[in-house]
């Protein structure tokens, strides 16, 4: 992925290319990528700036160094121990989140290593992830007093209650091949198969069409949190509405057709 305008002196560099595909790079891998308050500041402003791209198709969070988040930088939450603080810091990591879900792309994580505590919240909270098969992922505050709360949200919506519960409990780690089985991570391959990965999915996103994606986004996330009948009619709603645009006309029609839709021409 190429970038000319890319930032490079920077907490989270920043790049996209011609396609459409954004790129987050946590940058500060000396401190395993922690999520400051200068790196939560730099992934609203870039998330916000994305979030207003009409032309963008897909975001990619992915991280320098051995680990690609070690969550909260404990430090910095030390020196500051008033409760007001810790209140304005918690809503702005949760708005983040939040920020990543509300996203009319998709989102894929691109974990190369370590992800702890609110950064395997950010895994979770991501659409898609990838990751390597030496990544390991905890949610570990509960070693150093701390129960995981705001990491639980995301993480009891990937996986059974059960083995959430038990990660959040015990403080234990699981490999990535059982991050895969319970759901955390879509896919798990070696460190050099990693980048062709993400890019089938990548790819595969492309080549459909975006309003569409966007709008079934929105839906998938919003219906989860619904009743079944309440779930259903918004869902019904959204097919419907789905179903007047130009992209799912040409979809219909080529299929019809016996022939490959036209999305270009058709465009959501």
């Amino acid at each position: 992925m190429s970038d000319a305008a890319a930032e490079v002196d920077t907490p989270v560099r920043h790049e996209r290319d011609a396609r459409g595909v954004h790129r987050l790079t946590l940058n500060t891998p000396k401190s395993f990528n922690v999520l400051s308050e200068a790196v939560l500041t730099e992934l609203q402003r870039q998330l916000d700036l994305i979030a207003a791209d009409e032309g963008a198709r897909v975001l990619v969070i992915a991280a320098e160094g051995k680990a690609f988040c070690a969550g909260h930088d404990l430090k910095q939450m030390k020196a500051s121990p008033q409760l007001d603080y810790y209140q304005r810091l918690f809503a702005q990591c949760s708005k983040m989140m939040l920020s990543l879900l509300k996203l009319p792309v998709p989102v894929i994580a691109r974990v190369q290593g370590l992800a702890t505590a609110a950064g395997c919240q950010l895994v979770a909270q991501c659409d898609l992830a990838v990751a390597v098969d030496s990544a390991r992922f905890g949610v570990n505050g509960i070693d150093v007093g701390l129960f995981c709360s705001t990491p639980s949200v995301p993480l009891v919506r990937n996986m059974q209650p059960k083995q959430a519960m038990e990660m959040l409990l015990t403080g234990g780690f699981i490999d990535a091949a059982e991050a895969r089985a319970r759901g955390l991570v879509n896919r798990v391959v070696p460190a050099e198969q990693l980048d062709a990965t993400v890019d089938e999915l990548v790819g595969a996103v492309l080549a459909k069409p975006r309003e569409a994606i966007a709008t079934g986004k929105q839906l998938f996330y919003q219906q989860r949190e619904l009743g079944i009948e309440a779930a259903y009619q918004l869902a019904g709603q959204t097919m419907a509405c789905n179903m007047m645009f130009d992209a799912a006309q040409e979809g219909v029609q080529a299929f019809i057709d016996k022939r490959a839709p036209a999305w270009r021409q058709a465009a959501g």
